[in-house]
């Protein structure tokens, strides 16, 4: 089992163009596979870890309600945003400036095959960070992802979460508001979950702005212990394979 996993913050970088190189990651891996099971071969599987943050875009799940978009295509233009119907699970999200987007595509054979244990462990990632900022992240059943102030009217999600697996392989992932500018929410129901709010670090720690490096840093960090992953470093220059 190979728990190498190739790490590789993309800085900012268009939504259409990232889920395009996570889809031929993605199918790297599982032709791998595919190949292993018809020649009996053993050949090991890449892991790969990409942080990224985009521009304002929405995008919208496989299972998800297009009526959670609350504008029309004119109002995404004035608010400089996309939109997009994608093949994750979940339902809708926004992903812009300030947030910490995560996209895991590993063989899960080279760690559990567990897609349950898989999610679970991503929110842990997460809840792991938020105590070291002094915040009590949990989960809400059912509502897969990050929340704070679960069982009472305050509740709210921090970070969504929404992933496709296909042959143990992984892609799609999770969204940590960090610096974000929560109005952008107003534009959609968040997952679809109606009457509940989201948070961001920043406004949580009432601080303008909270060091994305260094909760970079912590993500990682707790990654690799969950995983039991060793995590190695990739520069990528470009999305073009």
């Amino acid at each position: 089992m190979n728990k190498k996993v190739q790490f590789s913050d993309l800085g900012v970088r268009d939504y259409k163009d990232t889920w395009e190189f996570q889809e031929k990651l993605f199918q790297e891996i599982l032709d791998i596979k595919i190949r292993n099971r018809r020649e009996e071969l053993s050949l090991e599987t890449p892991n790969h870890l990409l942080f990224v943050e985009h521009p304002h875009v929405y995008t919208l799940g496989k299972s998800g309600d297009i009526d959670n978009l609350l504008i029309n295509e004119k109002q995404l233009e004035v608010k400089g945003a996309t939109f997009y119907k994608i093949n994750r699970g979940g339902d809708i999200t926004y992903h812009g400036p300030g947030q910490l987007v995560g996209y895991p595509i590993l063989d899960l054979e080279n760690f559990f095959t567990d897609i349950h244990k898989y999610l679970r462990f991503l929110e842990e990632v997460i809840i792991k960070v938020m105590a070291d900022y002094g915040l009590k992240g949990t989960r809400s059943d059912g509502e897969t992802g990050v929340w704070l102030d679960v069982g009472t009217p305050f509740a709210r999600k921090i970070c969504a979460m929404g992933v496709r697996a296909s042959r143990w392989v992984t892609m799609h992932g999770f969204a940590l508001n960090v610096n974000s500018d929560l109005g952008y929410f107003d534009n959609i129901v968040p997952c679809g979950i109606r009457g509940k709010m989201v948070a961001s670090l920043n406004a949580e720690l009432k601080v303008d702005k909270v060091d994305e490096e260094e909760v970079k840093q912590k993500v990682l960090k707790y990654f690799a212990e969950l995983f039991e992953a060793e995590i190695v470093s990739k520069k990528i220059e470009t999305l073009h394979l």
